[in-house]
């Protein structure tokens, strides 16, 4: 089992990818947790929550388009290694605008700034998300050239998941700590410093070198051809018709944990942190499911499964008030939740032709990035209404609801298949039987 989970480890150039992108994931979900707590202790308010994922995601979303047809078309490891530098550079920045107000700090470490330290973090945060709109179709679809064996394709992306499940695991708990006991400056410091680790990793790797292709057709018109693609492949667009479901009605849930953390469970930042790391713990476990898997199961019908899964833990979670019970919940539904990206990423890049990767897989981030901001404000605002628990556990049922639609979409296809079997079948037989017409 242990030689089929980490098969892809084989590959020199994948290993320091993983090594590299490990470290930097911690630093960004202890900036991740960081800000949404900064962001609650200032206002106090679900909305701004909301929109500060809005802020954060839709510029990908924007842009996405463009960072494929980039990725498509000019060196991809290139372009990941300029993203990572802006990464850090936003990290740079984001630790000096804390550091501005560290003077005036207020309870559990939240800069007393006014709304100024909010709207600057917001700011910075859609700097991140223009970032990422150029870094996630660059890194997605370099994993490809870094695995050797291309066989090993669908392993090297559960590792993946794995890989970023277990810095949410381990990130917002060093976060929690940080927060409470060396203030947020030094918890946003360590992610910019996180960033040498990749950057490092990128430089000692020893790739082919690309040969620069003629591009005689225009940016605008690769990105029609991109759409046209996915349009006439049923298999990848129903992927991402599902996960766009999924990233607008469920994903958004983890813009309310801090409610969870600080109204419902009086707990800290600490508590926020042990919530969201008991999630990854699930995501993790999940994660390490899916990449032990042999090649050949149908992912697709995992995919279902554990969008039913992701919707269950939710539901229970939504109205539970004993901490501990909660904890189980919220591991519950990271197991769940992580078949979402990592199932339907394989899927997404074991269909895609590789001329088409980066597009495709910009489609993917548009999917996922751009419908959590729009969800993420939709979610916020739902909650002012009908409370925080209510919210949740409705997410919930949407999950229930778009696993059924896989089972739906899955039956159909095993029904064609069927019907097509048959009518071959039935061709045959009036082939062997039909007589010889002699002249």
């Amino acid at each position: 089992m242990a030689l089929t989970t980490f098969a892809a480890f084989r590959s020199r150039n994948y290993r320091l990818y993983f090594a590299g992108q490990s470290v930097s994931l911690i630093g960004t979900w202890m900036q991740k947790t960081a800000v949404s707590w900064v962001i609650y202790a200032q206002t106090q308010s679900k909305f701004m929550l909301g929109l500060t994922l809005f802020a954060s995601l839709f510029p990908s979303f924007v842009f996405s388009f463009l960072g494929g047809v980039m990725s498509d078309r000019y060196n991809r490891y290139r372009l990941l290694l300029g993203t990572q530098v802006a990464s850090m550079v936003q990290a740079v920045l984001l630790v000096t605008v804390i550091w501005a107000f560290e003077t005036n700090l207020g309870a559990g470490g939240a800069p007393r700034g006014g709304m100024t330290v909010v709207w600057w973090v917001i700011a910075l945060s859609a700097v991140l998300g223009f970032i990422n709109a150029f870094d996630v179709p660059a890194r997605q679809s370099l994993v490809y050239e870094l695995v050797d064996d291309k066989a090993l394709l669908p392993n090297a992306l559960a590792l993946n998941s794995s890989m970023v499940n277990l810095s949410r695991l381990i990130g917002p708990a060093l976060a929690g700590l940080a927060l409470e006991g060396l203030g947020d400056v030094f918890c946003f410091a360590l992610n910019a410093a996180s960033f040498l680790a990749v950057i490092a990793s990128l430089l000692a790797m020893r790739l082919p070198k690309q040969v620069v292709k003629e591009h005689s057709r225009k940016l605008g018109q690769e990105l029609k051809d991109g759409l046209a693609y996915i349009r006439n492949t049923p298999a990848i667009s129903y992927i991402l018709v599902m996960l766009a479901l999924v990233s607008l009605l469920v994903l958004p849930y983890s813009t309310l944990i801090p409610v969870y953390a600080r109204d419902i469970f009086k707990g800290s930042a600490s508590t926020f942190g042990v919530i969201d790391s008991v999630i990854g713990l699930g995501a993790f476990s999940g994660a390490l499911f899916l990449a032990s898997l042999k090649p050949g199961r149908d992912l697709r019908k995992i995919l279902a499964a554990n969008t039913l899964v992701f919707g269950a833990g939710l539901v229970l979670f939504s109205h539970t008030e004993l901490y501990w019970l909660a904890l189980v919940f919220a591991v519950i539904t990271g197991f769940g939740m992580m078949s979402q990206i990592t199932i339907s990423n394989t899927l997404i890049q074991t269909t895609a032709s590789p001329e088409m990767r980066g597009r495709v897989i910009s489609f993917y981030a548009m999917a996922f990035f751009g419908m959590q901001p729009l969800g993420g404000l939709l979610i916020g605002s739902v909650s002012q209404v009908i409370g925080v628990p209510n919210t949740v556990m409705a997410q919930g049922i949407a999950a229930l609801l778009i696993g059924g639609l896989h089972f739906r979409f899955l039956k159909k296809e095993r029904v064609k298949k069927l019907e097509e079997l048959r009518r071959a079948r039935g061709m045959r037989v009036l082939t062997d039987d039909a007589p010889v017409v002699v002249n």
